[in-house]
Order: structure tokens, then sequence, then C-alpha cells
């Protein structure tokens, strides 16, 4: 009964995450990772690209004196989704973004050629052939 509860206490904070930004990149206080909102390196729109494209991009990427930015998983790019919001589903401290597919980096486990993306229209989470384009939101660990 004890591990329940803290299980649920665990899984309670998540909807209470607060998110602030400085210099383009916000930082969620539950999971303490950093993520792009900035995209003055490709002229200020959102980078949308194919899925090898998107990791090239995220692993170039140079944002608030930081280089180390990644692809994020599926996880990590479904718990910015936003259940309370919709056309975009996300918290509204992101000023860019899109309300379309997200690439995550996690390739499904029935093919190769797909992996799982974020609809950020209504916050679903569904499969993208690799060789479309999605739009790009790097993420980091934060310090």
């Amino acid at each position: 009964m004890r591990a329940i509860l803290l299980i649920l206490i665990g899984l309670s904070s998540l909807s209470f995450a607060e998110f602030t930004k400085q210099n383009g990149v916000v930082t969620d206080s539950v999971t303490q990772l950093e993520w792009q909102d900035d995209y003055s390196d490709n002229g200020g729109d959102i980078k949308n690209t194919t899925w090898q494209s998107a990791i090239e991009y995220c692993e170039a990427l140079t944002l608030n004196g930081q280089s180390d930015w990644r692809l994020p998983n599926i996880n990590e790019l479904s718990s910015l989704v936003d259940n309370s919001k919709y056309n975009p589903s996300i918290n509204s401290v992101f000023e860019l973004t899109s309300s379309d597919y997200y690439w995550s980096a996690t390739t499904t486990a029935y093919t190769a050629v797909d992996a799982w993306v974020v609809y950020f229209y209504d916050g679903n989470v569904v499969n993208n052939f690799k060789g479309d384009n999605g739009y790009v939101r790097c993420v980091r660990a934060g310090e």
C-alpha cells in the first residue's frame, strides 16, 4: 500500500510541473529537462525536417551557450503535453509551437522506418514515417 501511495504522489507531481523560460530555453521543474524555444538559428522558424535530419540538427545545436542538445525520447516529449489545452496542447510558456507533429528519437518497435511523434494539436502520440517532415524541439539535461 505504501508503494502505491508513493507512486501516486510521484505521478501527481507531474501534473504540477512549472515551466520557466530564460534566453529561449524552457526549464521543467519536475524533470529538470531544458527545452528549446528559440529557433533564431533557423530564421525564427521552427525546424521542420525528416527524422534523421532532426537528430543531426539537435546534436549540432548551440543555444544559450550550451551544445549538448539532443532529440527527446517519446516519454520526454510526451511530458510537455498539457491536456487542459488544445491547438496547441502545450504549456503557454512555449511561444514557438506548431499544432502539428514533433519528432521523438524513439523508433517504433514494429517497424524501423517509423518513429513516435507527439501531435501537439491534441496531444496524441502516434507513429510517423521517418522520411516525412516533422517539427523539432530539442532537449538537454538540466543542471
